[in-house]
């Protein structure tokens, strides 16, 4: 299991299906730059939502973080400042 999900209190009591969705996305391929990050993200939540799947504020900082993980410090950066703008 991906260390940013392991005792990760946000899952405890999660409905079945959000944490299945988490997991599943913490599985894929994610993309190593910008450029194809927000497509790839953009894209999974359109199928979380074509499941009645919608996430809390922590929980999509949750997936930005999973998505960064493996980005370079500045794509990092600009994956948060994205996200972030997201969520005001």
């Amino acid at each position: 299991m991906d260390n940013i999900l392991k005792d990760n209190p946000l899952l405890n009591g999660m409905d079945p299906e959000k944490l299945q969705f988490i997991m599943n996305f913490a599985q894929k391929d994610k993309p190593t730059n910008m450029k194809d990050a927000m497509p790839f993200l953009l894209a999974n939540m359109n199928i979380a939502k074509k499941q009645n799947i919608n996430f809390t504020h922590p929980e999509i900082q949750l997936i930005a973080e999973i998505l960064s993980k493996d980005l370079s410090p500045s794509e990092k950066a600009k994956v948060n400042k994205i996200m972030s703008m997201m969520l005001k």
